[in-house]
């Protein structure tokens, strides 16, 4: 059987009403023409003045509840890593996003996005519009589900990723939620769906899952930022299995790895059909995918497991194609990079 383990991605669109488009033309030219009159430099991030202005009227508006546009680092910072080196990297490659959706009181918004080639993080911030307290007492964000697609990507490829929730100041109008795309094609320019439905929590000693905010968001932005990415060349193997594993290529940056690798023994599925992985695919996984070790030693000795990172296992005319990426918890500046290993195989990236 021949089937790929991964997920596809899918697009939509974004609309304003007809107050909100006279708005964002009356503040847009206000904007334009204040900006034209700065003599201050700051790092362009849209092509003209103008552009700009337009632009980040239309976020403020769909944003609704603060208007602000707050920059990459001030939204990526606390989650992914606050110290010098690790804003300075945000401040390179990260972007501000703004687009939102607004029902039922509450607004969610895409607040930030970085990435690197094949990897993407992106901060949603849900807000109650009129700044009371987001979550009744007693509620954390650890606890708290959201249904719907959440981040859908415009790629001609697999993808997979996974999402969290985040809570900086408790008792507060908002949290966040933390999402991640990896994918095995490019990501960087590609429009995403972002889309979520009702907001619950998560009753342990029910079992079950509470409601806590109704609603449907549904928006559209684009995957821009700087890619950070560098590439260690392929052609090294190891055996694991009874098997031989070539890498092909490996993609590292600061916030993600991406592996890719062929096996030469074809894997084959079950085709159970029963809706859950069978018992011989779940071994296959783990021969082919899961028990690939990769390894990152950082300069102070930590090592850092990116072992059981997500990807795709396809079989290709009698072997496995395999790519296997994550994003990482947190930055890790490539001068803070001694080694990597995959499959046992040592990569140097000291130099």
């Amino acid at each position: 059987m021949n089937r790929q383990f991964d997920y596809q991605q899918e697009l939509d669109a974004l609309h304003f009403t007809q107050e909100q488009k006279e708005t964002i033309a009356a503040r847009a030219a206000q904007a334009a023409q204040a900006q034209m009159a700065q003599k201050k430099h700051h790092r362009p991030v849209w092509r003209t003045a103008a552009i700009a202005a337009a632009l980040a009227v239309v976020l403020a508006v769909g944003a609704g509840a603060s208007g602000v546009l707050r920059s990459a680092a001030e939204v990526l910072g606390p989650i992914f890593g606050a110290s010098s080196a690790q804003t300075e990297i945000i401040d390179k490659i990260g972007y501000p996003v703004g687009a939102s959706d607004t029902d039922n009181g509450i607004t969610i918004t895409a607040e930030a996005v970085m990435g690197d080639r094949y990897n993407a993080a992106i901060v949603y911030t849900v807000c109650r519009d009129d700044g009371t307290a987001l979550l009744p007492d007693g509620v954390s964000a650890e606890s708290l589900l959201v249904r719907g697609g959440g981040t859908d990507v415009q790629i001609l490829g697999g993808s997979h990723g996974g999402s969290w929730f985040v809570d900086e100041v408790p008792g507060d109008d908002r949290v966040q939620i933390v999402q991640t795309v990896s994918s095995d094609q490019e990501l960087i320019g590609a429009g995403a769906t972002a889309e979520f439905e009702n907001l619950y929590w998560w009753d342990e000693s029910k079992g079950e899952s509470v409601p806590v905010l109704e609603g449907h968001w549904k928006f559209r932005f684009d995957l821009d930022y700087e890619d950070s990415a560098f590439t260690l060349d392929g052609g090294q193997t190891f055996a694991q299995n009874g098997m031989t594993f070539t890498i092909d290529e490996i993609t590292l940056s600061p916030v993600a790895i991406k592996v890719d690798y062929t096996v030469d023994q074809e894997v084959e599925w079950s085709n159970s059909g029963s809706g859950q992985m069978a018992d011989e695919d779940q071994a296959a996984m783990k021969r082919y995918f899961e028990n690939v070790e990769i390894l990152l030693t950082k300069t102070d000795g930590t090592v850092v497991d990116f072992s059981g990172a997500g990807g795709s296992v396809s079989p290709q005319d009698g072997t496995t194609v395999c790519s296997k990426g994550t994003v990482f918890s947190q930055i890790i500046p490539v001068e803070e990079m001694a080694s990597l290993s995959v499959g046992g195989v040592e990569f140097s990236l000291e130099a």
